[in-house]
């Protein structure tokens, strides 16, 4: 049996993915590689929930502070930089974990992307300034219209994947999910054992109410002023992040600062629900599903079983025990 490319580590926010990922990276001798849309971004370290530079030290990540939030990056460059690093890191002999939520990244990986359009920067530029003052729920209007067969997929994948769905379609004339027809794929597929961390909604809620608590405390204010002050607002793709632009109304005195949190915690809920539609539907069949109440010693453990029972790289045979309280603080 061929050992599979990587092992992922998926699942809505807050269901303890990093935990997880750190503890068989540990075990596997891998590397982990950043599935997060938003970790991809420097300065924004606390409403992303970045892992400790420390820990990145000991165990190698790929894919976190690669942009500046002003920038933009797209599934299919996920999947382009995700092969490299996956080859670096299968050349040093360890395995590739990816973790995160961006179920897109995953499937950009797994089912190659068509090669995008070329769309001029200026005109691309002054249409997001247009749609940025457009609320959610119009541009959800727009894309139902526009492009009703990519509709469902893009108002689930959030602000960012409806933005890009219209730009597309309005800057060259073809809906987004022509071009997906017709083009291209510019990568070749890879091919991994897929885990997703489950957990009863009541609770997931509770712990993304209590996380958005734990970043108020941990200095997020402060990040976004620091961000602010840099001359980032929110008509940019990092600052359209949960979090980030719900604080940044606080900053300019749009509403207050328990205002601000509340909207984050529905803001965060809302984008769980729309994670969780998505890994029931477009997850491979044979995704390995996690009780994400289970004691983390024993996720990892069956995460190990199904993983070497998929041909991939037993265990190394030096690795000491792994001790999931040295390696992460819990998700919760």
């Amino acid at each position: 049996m061929a050992a599979p490319d990587f092992l992922a580590i998926t699942g809505a926010t807050a269901t303890g993915k990093t935990t997880l990922s750190l503890a068989v990276a540990e075990a596997l001798d891998g590397e982990v590689i950043s599935m997060d849309s938003r970790q991809i971004y420097r300065g924004m370290d606390i409403a992303t929930d970045k892992v400790a530079a420390d820990i990145r030290a000991r165990i190698p990540h790929h894919g976190v502070d690669i942009r500046d939030p002003d920038e933009s990056y797209s599934a299919g460059e996920f999947a382009r930089d995700a092969a490299r690093w996956m080859n670096g890191i299968r050349a040093r002999g360890r395995v590739p974990v990816l973790a995160g939520g961006t179920g897109f990244f995953l499937k950009a990986l797994m089912e190659p992307l068509f090669e995008e359009p070329a769309l001029d920067p200026g005109r691309v530029e002054r249409l997001r300034r247009f749609l940025a003052r457009r609320g959610i729920e119009e541009l959800e209007r727009w894309v139902r219209v526009l492009d009703p067969e990519r509709a469902r997929l893009a108002v689930a994948g959030g602000i960012q994947r409806i933005e890009r769905t219209l730009e597309v379609t309005l800057l060259t004339g073809r809906p987004l999910s022509w071009w997906h027809r017709t083009g291209q794929g510019n990568a070749p597929a890879a091919e991994g054992m897929v885990v997703v961390l489950e957990v009863p909604r009541d609770e997931l809620y509770r712990r993304i109410n209590a996380r958005v608590g734990t970043m108020a405390e941990r200095g997020v204010i402060e990040e976004v002023r620091v961000l602010a002050a840099c001359g980032y607002g929110g008509d940019d793709p990092g600052m359209t992040g949960t979090g980030y632009r719900e604080v940044l109304g606080y900053l300019e005195g749009r509403m207050s600062l328990e205002d601000a949190l509340d909207a984050t915690r529905r803001a965060t809920r809302r984008y769980a629900r729309r994670q969780l539609t998505w890994f029931r539907n477009q997850l491979p069949p044979d995704a390995v599903r996690i009780d994400g109440l289970q004691p983390p010693e024993a996720q990892c453990a069956e995460v190990l079983e199904a993983w070497r029972a998929r041909g991939g790289d037993d265990l190394p045979r030096d690795r000491k025990p792994v001790r999931l309280q040295d390696t992460v603080r819990a998700e919760a």
